[in-house]
């Protein structure tokens, strides 16, 4: 397709940079079609962490709008033209409508790295069909995400707090700060049928030998002051305190990197992801607020036992229940999707974390990524085991319904 766009000169960074993790992986061939998806993909983690929102959730969904709209046009070529050629085009069609609509601040970037795109890709029937389809495919994606209630202002939606009683939630230290993503729970997801599909089963009763365990557990190793918790244990509350978003967002790409699924696989699987991961956050909301499980440090001080009205956790505590944790459900439906794309193992890959400047890790699967999210929590004063383990399950509950209806979700319109 012959264009008439001027290219500006454009640094693009990659998705490493961006969220401030290194990892070694294979490089593109020039005329690979790996090299496209690698390139969108960056481009869409310097689109969020340049211009996202200030909710992960809204985040996740500018991902899995762009990408869903590449996993469809690029799932079928028509007759007659380079596959190659069409669907490299396809995809960088799609995933650029998609974000200079969804981020338009980034228009001047975007066009340059879409006119870089094209550059690659011979003029012709294949390029133009190509592009023509991606942009389509944007335009349908968001068209049927209008109002799903996973803006900032709907994400955060009043909620009010019951009155003080042992095991309801209520504001905690230090800042005392109103709920918040209350308002995931009402959006629209993308496969589950309605919020409350997979509701977990009630957290421990305050009176069991469980909730008792949890607590001890948390009050020792939790504890800011804590003379039991190891300074590798204080390294791996430091290392995922952040957010779950940015701490992924490396191992997605390492994934992305080493299938051999092609362009059309690749699409699918960044798309399956972050569609996973946006029904979970709204999974994870409908469970946190339907049982309002106060924080551990609640539940410390106010111990019906041992009272500890001074004990702090190392880390301080987000502002909604603690059941179940948040980062433990992203981790669960992470492991799952990259588990069933891309195999439960890869070579080794090096971590960084933007919360534990100078501290790398090496990992070989993906779930080594949940287990230190189980522990961080606890490590971090801010979870009970039984939140973090019962996020796990709820993740991996959603992400597998995921999967199952991948076919509805691409279905090219």
């Amino acid at each position: 397709m012959s264009s008439t766009r001027t290219r500006p000169a454009l640094v693009v960074l990659g998705a490493a940079a961006l969220v401030t993790a290194s990892v070694a992986v294979p490089q593109a061939s020039a005329a690979g079609r790996t090299s496209t998806a690698l390139a969108w993909y960056d481009a869409t983690a310097e689109t969020i962490a340049t211009a996202g929102a200030s909710t992960q959730i809204t985040n996740s969904r500018t991902w899995a709008i762009s990408w869903i709209a590449a996993a469809r046009a690029t799932r079928n070529v028509p007759a007659g033209v380079d596959r190659g050629a069409y669907q490299d085009a396809a995809l960088a069609g799609a995933v650029h409508r998609a974000l200079v609509t969804l981020a338009p601040s980034r228009t001047e970037q975007l066009d340059a790295k879409f006119q870089e795109t094209l550059d690659a890709i011979p003029d012709g029937p294949a390029e133009e069909r190509g592009v023509a389809a991606g942009e389509k495919q944007a335009d349908l994606v968001l068209k049927s995400r209008e109002g799903d209630g996973l803006d900032p202002a709907a994400v955060n939606a009043p909620y009010p707090v019951k009155p003080a009683a042992p095991g309801v939630w209520q504001p905690t230290p230090p800042g005392y700060a109103p709920a918040a993503q209350y308002g995931n729970r009402l959006a629209k997801p993308f496969l589950l049928r309605t919020p409350s599909q997979f509701r977990l089963a009630p957290p421990p009763a305050l009176d069991s030998e469980r909730y008792a365990a949890d607590l001890a557990e948390v009050r020792a190793y939790g504890a800011a002051d804590s003379t039991v918790r190891s300074a590798r244990q204080t390294e791996t509350a430091t290392f995922w305190l952040g957010s779950s978003l940015t701490l992924y967002t490396e191992p997605l790409r390492v994934a992305l990197s080493r299938t051999h699924q092609g362009i059309a696989g690749q699409a699918r699987l960044v798309a399956l992801f972050h569609v996973a991961l946006v029904d979970t956050q709204i999974a994870t909301s409908d469970s946190k607020y339907a049982y309002e499980r106060w924080r551990p440090v609640t539940a410390i001080r106010a111990g019906t036992i041992e009272p500890d009205l001074g004990w702090t956790p190392l880390h301080t505590t987000p502002a909604h229940p603690d059941y179940p944790s948040g980062h433990n459900t992203y981790a669960g439906a992470a492991q799952t999707v990259l588990s069933a794309l891309a195999g439960p193992r890869t070579a080794p890959f090096a971590l960084t974390s933007p919360t534990a400047p100078g501290v790398t890790r090496t990992y070989t699967t993906w779930k080594q990524l949940s287990d230190e999210n189980v522990d961080a929590r606890v490590f971090s004063g801010i979870h009970t085991r039984s939140a973090d383990e019962a996020g796990i399950t709820l993740g991996a509950n959603v992400a597998r319904y995921a999967l199952r209806n991948t076919g509805r979700l691409l279905a090219p319109r």
